[in-house]
């Protein structure tokens, strides 16, 4: 599975996109926390405080907002294409 990542999340992963092996469905949740065991210094970026990602942050499933599919309970599979998007301006409250 291929998910891209756009701004400083290109720096964080060191390219434009990272490939998770061995998927064949997980939830974007689960997506998320991989990326976190791969990349651990995403994590204080996504989340706030309190363990919620953050509102300012888009993540696309098939070029649909997760958060009006069924948010970190979307299925996905290794078919998807999954985008994450940080915040483009102002920054994260």
């Amino acid at each position: 599975m291929q998910i891209k990542v756009y701004a400083t999340l290109r720096d964080v992963v060191g390219g434009p996109s990272v490939q998770l092996d061995h998927v064949t469905q997980l939830t974007v949740g689960e997506v998320i926390d991989r990326l976190f065991t791969q990349y651990p210094d995403m994590r204080p970026l996504l989340l706030k405080g309190n363990g919620e990602l953050h509102s300012a942050f888009h993540i696309l499933v098939n070029g649909r907002d997760a958060r009006y599919l069924n948010g970190l309970e979307t299925t996905v599979s290794a078919r998807d294409e999954i985008r994450i998007f940080p915040p483009v301006g102002g920054g994260l409250a």
